[in-house]
C-alpha cells in the first residue's frame, strides 16, 4: 500500500459508508460527505475509518490526506461544532448589520446608499452583536463560506487600502 490514514471515531458519535457517501453523527446534528475518489478506497468499520490507496502517484496519495483531514473535520463539527468571530470595522461611516433569513444586509457601509448583501450558508447561524458577528454551525466548509462571503461583500474597490480600511474581518476561529 502506498497511503493509509486512519480515523478513530470519538465516543458519541457514529459513523457510516451508505454507498460513497460518508455518513457522521454526533450530539450536534449529522454530516454527509461524497468521498468518491478514483484509486482512493474509504472503509468503515466499528469506530475506525481507513482511507487507503494502492497508488503511488502525488494527486492520489495526497487526495487520501484530504479525506482523512475532512473525516476529521466532520467528527469535530458533529461533536463541538465551529464558531468563527467577525469584527466590524469602519472609520468614518458606522455600518448597520440585519440578518434577513439567509442574507446579512449591511447598510451605510462607506456612506454607500445601496446596502451591500452577503449570504449566509444553510445549517450556519449569524448573530450580529456591537460591532462584531458570530457565525456558527457543524459543517466547516459551510461556516468558513459564510465568512468568506461575508468580507467579500465589503471588499473596496478603487481606493486606497491603506486609507480606507473599512470592512468585516476575520478574527478568530474555534
Amino acid at each position: 500500500m502506498a497511503a493509509v490514514r486512519k480515523v478513530t471515531i470519538p465516543d458519541g458519535v457514529k459513523a457510516s459508508l451508505d454507498g460513497m457517501y460518508l455518513r457522521v453523527k454526533g450530539p450536534k446534528g449529522q454530516l454527509s460527505r461524497n468521498v468518491r475518489f478514483p484509486q482512493v478506497t474509504v472503509t468503515c468499520e466499528g469506530t475506525e475509518v481507513t482511507i487507503s490507496t494502492e497508488s503511488k502517484r502525488k494527486e492520489i496519495t495526497s487526495m487520501v490526506g484530504t479525506l482523512e483531514a475532512h473525516t476529521k473535520n466532520m467528527c469535530r463539527g458533529v461533536t463541538e461544532g465551529y464558531e468563527y468571530h467577525m469584527k466590524v470595522v469602519y472609520s468614518h461611516f458606522p455600518i448597520q448589520l440585519k440578518i434577513q433569513g439567509n442574507k446579512l444586509e449591511i447598510a451605510n457601509f462607506l456612506g454607500e446608499k445601496k446596502a451591500r448583501y452577503a449570504r449566509i450558508e444553510g445549517g450556519v447561524t449569524a448573530k450580529v452583536g456591537n460591532d462584531e458577528v458570530i457565525l456558527t454551525g457543524i459543517d466547516r466548509e459551510l461556516v468558513g463560506t459564510s465568512a468568506a462571503n461575508i468580507e467579500h461583500a465589503t471588499h473596496i474597490r478603487d481606493r486606497d487600502p491603506r486609507v480606507f480600511q473599512d470592512g468585516i474581518y476575520m478574527v478568530q476561529r474555534g
